[in-house]
């Protein structure tokens, strides 16, 4: 951040800059000047540093706002994000076509230092009429970059020099240069107490953590899922209210049971015929009640028959 003398403060620090790279390509004096072209051609070598328009920053220029708080006092102070653009004209004689080798050495000083360094800007700020101004502490750099312009806005931008010669010359543009209010901010209170809560998850309030991939589930039967009509829930975990809902182990054995595949082995042939041996006794002492309770029915009618042939008898 820097006060209003910023934009003085960046012409007067670009000339330095300028000033002190024109050798070897010119071993000659030069004068570097941060003023408009000259409306008469001087006779001795001139770059002249020209500040022809100051334009807001497009990608800075909605977060320059003041900020308040509710009972209006200032919470963050008002900055101004500019940019600038700079003609910069060289002059000499044509003959040794010094003003073409002056824009060589311009154009090779801004594309080798497009920041402006700290120890120029410093010693920009010596002069007396910059001695209030604060851009050497600002921590946003100014950086040179060349601007393309057609012969149409090259005409233009002559045209409003009025009465002043065309002359070789490039176009940089400056950004970015932030120019602060003059309104202190109310210094914010410092931390009285700090909160730390440590809450687990399932908490309200605490995140969620990402659940674990959903397993394989059980081939489906006839008439509903492997486990049966009703589906049983996997082994994974559900979010039911906030809350971290986990499926009961039973479940999970259940599912698990249902998924591995039965197998069925046959029962050796002696066995098979023990269990038919061991069977057999119970069907022959069944059949011995049946045949005693039909003797006993035989054995009335028997003696029913033979007491009817003595009557007859006598």
């Amino acid at each position: 951040m820097s006060n209003a003398l910023a934009i003085a403060h960046v012409s007067q620090a670009l000339a330095l800059l300028i000033a002190d790279n024109l050798r070897p390509e010119v071993d000659e004096a030069v004068k570097v000047e941060a003023r408009k072209p000259p409306v008469e051609p001087p006779g001795e070598p001139t770059v002249s540093v020209f500040l022809y328009q100051v334009t807001p920053n497009t990608s800075q220029r909605n977060n320059d706002l003041p900020t308040r708080a509710a009972d209006g006092t200032l919470v963050r102070r008002a900055s101004a994000a500019l940019d600038l653009h700079y003609l910069i004209s060289a002059y000499g004689d044509e003959k040794d076509l010094v003003g073409q080798r002056l824009i060589g050495s311009v154009v090779r000083t801004l594309h080798e230092t497009p920041v402006l360094p700290k120890d120029v800007v410093e010693r920009a700020g010596e002069r007396p009429y910059l001695a209030g101004s604060n851009l050497a502490e600002a921590v946003q750099r100014v950086r040179f970059t060349p601007t393309v312009m057609d012969i149409d806005e090259t005409s233009k931008l002559w045209g409003m020099l009025h009465q002043t010669p065309y002359a070789l010359s490039v176009v940089y543009q400056a950004a970015l240069v932030l120019i602060d209010g003059l309104e202190t901010p109310v210094p914010r209170k410092p931390v009285e107490r700090a909160d730390v809560r440590v809450l687990p998850f399932g908490a309200p309030g605490a995140p969620v953590p990402p659940g674990p991939a959903a397993p394989a589930r059980a081939p489906a039967t006839e008439g509903g899922t492997g486990t049966g009509d009703r589906p049983e829930t996997t082994a994974g975990q559900a979010s039911q209210g906030g809350a971290l809902a986990r499926t009961p182990a039973r479940t999970v054995a259940k599912a698990a049971a249902t998924t591995e595949p039965k197998t069925t082995t046959k029962a050796p042939a002696a066995r098979v015929r023990r269990a038919t041996k061991a069977a057999q006794p119970a069907k022959k002492t069944a059949k011995p009640a049946a045949d005693a309770k039909n003797d006993g029915t035989d054995s009335s009618a028997r003696t029913r028959r033979r007491g009817g042939d003595a009557d007859t008898e006598n």
